[in-house]
């Protein structure tokens, strides 16, 4: 009996359970059917935000490094950071709480710029209200690096950006004036410190730095157009465009046109060049930003580098005739595809692209190098000079210097009589000498280039004037002179010689 009471209650207790459960997934059902679960959720994350600005009653507004995308570095940011130096540095002797801080290369080449190191704070106050900075790096996780500039290539280990923290009831001082004054300040300092930069470009091979795919050195080339040996003409001429163009933002925002200039500086090696870009630079005050385009892999990489650039700047590809084969691939490609339309020919043309797109190899290309110069990623930012150089400017593509590109053709030709003259008031501080005569008559006989003619008037000791000095230089034009016929004469008899051969072969032939 009281095992048959037993088993009436165990069953007794599993209907009520089996019944609580089938109520239980009716009213659950009823309750999703009514969404009381997001109800309760709105409620429950209300509530947490009210008791986090309980204990945490800071507000927090973001600078970020890099905006859109990575693309570029926010001018916000290097504000912020040029303000906090500033800060940092007056608030050093009143102890700012700053333990570790991060040196910098300062225009003074006797002092440095401090800054605060990752994961620092410091304070700051502005009328009245007291706000906080902190340095903040976070990693970057590898699915949040875009691929389409990275890929390829290992992701940016570091994401950096400062953190601003205020009370909630300056929230109207801060957002509306604090933060104007922090980046107009900024850039003040900015202008201050400011020191001009040679940048390379990085080799796009992955090792991307979390400061950019640039890296610099501070530039400090001498040459001036007052030092610069070339017709006074034509360096005027040179001097009144650039001119023209550093004051051309208001003619340039009225015609519609992006506010950049491109330069093509052509001529043999050894006739300045590379030393009219610095002095362009020095003339202006601006950055050189020199592109090694053999190190970019692709079209993407090129246009990332225009991106990371600055206004008032020049950027150089020298040697673009020898960088990288523009043209004769293109040429190649368009012969081989007109020539026939057999098998043979389109498997040449596939042979022809892949070795273009060979792992391993630049695959920038002639498109991708106009695209740069003048398409719309160029209208980013402005205030840029686009230079050229080549010592062989017929080996270029017409599509490459047209006018709009590069706007104006300078020739970089030999030493004339002026620019002898020029170079002996800079190198000797003469005006005048009785073998000016003699060098003046070889100079229009013989081709030398203006840094040979420096080289041969530079003193080599301490007993060396002015005479010996031009001296020398007569003598290396007569030599040079010596030469050139001995050249003609040598090209002439080889093509007596080859004309000489023609005749005998054709009366071999008639034989």
């Amino acid at each position: 009996m009281e095992a048959s009471s037993s088993l009436w209650g165990g069953l007794n207790s599993g209907i009520v359970l089996s019944l609580l459960a089938v109520v239980w997934t009716m009213l659950w059902q009823a309750l999703q059917g009514l969404q009381l679960h997001h109800f309760f959720g709105r409620h429950s994350r209300r509530l947490t935000r009210r008791l986090a600005a309980i204990l945490d009653p800071d507000l927090t507004v973001t600078v970020a490094e890099y905006d859109g995308g990575r693309m570029r570095r926010s001018d916000a940011y290097k504000e912020a950071k040029a303000y906090l130096e500033r800060a940092t540095r007056e608030a050093r002797g009143g102890g700012s709480g700053v333990r570790h801080l991060r040196a910098e290369p300062d225009r003074d080449p006797d002092r440095v710029l401090l800054s605060m190191d990752d994961d620092e704070e410091i304070t700051d106050e502005f009328r009245g209200a007291v706000v906080t900075w902190r340095a903040c790096t976070a990693p970057q996780r590898e699915d949040s690096a875009p691929k389409y500039y990275w890929r390829g290539g290992a992701p940016r280990a570091e994401r950096r950006s400062y953190k601003l923290f205020f009370a909630e009831r300056h929230r109207d001082l801060v957002l509306g004036e604090y933060l104007t004054h922090v980046r107009r300040q900024g850039r003040a300092v900015m202008v201050k410190n400011r020191q001009r930069k040679l940048f390379t470009n990085i080799s796009s091979d992955g090792s991307w730095d979390s400061d950019g795919v640039w890296s610099h050195v501070v530039f400090e080339h001498p040459k001036t157009f007052a030092t610069l040996a070339m017709d006074p003409v034509k360096k005027k001429e040179v001097m009144d465009d650039l001119d023209a163009f550093h004051n051309g933002k208001d003619y340039y925002a009225r015609v519609g046109k992006a506010w950049k200039r491109g330069y093509l500086l052509y001529g043999p090696p050894g006739t300045g060049k590379s030393t009219m870009i610095a002095a362009m630079a020095n003339h202006l005050d601006y950055d050189v930003y020199d592109i090694e385009l053999t190190s970019v892999r692709t079209n993407t990489d090129l246009r990332k580098l225009f991106i990371e650039t600055t206004s008032k700047s020049i950027i150089v590809i020298e040697d673009i005739d020898c960088s990288l084969d523009l043209t004769g691939k293109r040429k190649k490609k368009k012969k081989v595809k007109d020539e026939g339309k057999d098998g043979g020919d389109k498997k040449e043309e596939d042979k022809l692209e892949k070795e273009d797109h060979k792992a391993g190899g630049s695959k920038v290309t002639l498109s991708g190098v106009l695209n740069f110069i003048d398409g719309l990623w160029s209208a980013c930012g402005g205030e840029r000079i686009i230079v050229f150089t080549t010592n062989h400017v017929e080996k270029l593509d017409p599509a490459l210097i047209r006018r709009g590109r590069m706007d104006k053709h300078i020739e970089m030709s030999y030493c004339c009589v002026e620019s002898f003259k020029f170079l002996a008031k800079v190198y000797l501080d003469v005006d005048d000498h009785p073998r000016f005569g003699a060098v003046a008559a070889l100079l229009r006989e013989v081709d030398m280039t203006p840094a040979d003619v420096a080289e041969n008037m530079t003193p080599k000791g301490p007993g060396e004037d002015a005479d010996s000095c031009l001296a020398a230089l007569v003598q290396a034009l007569e030599k040079a002179k010596e030469d050139a016929l001995m050249a003609k004469k040598k090209k002439a008899k080889g093509k007596e010689e080859e004309a000489r051969a023609a005749d005998d072969d054709e009366e071999e032939e008639e034989e």
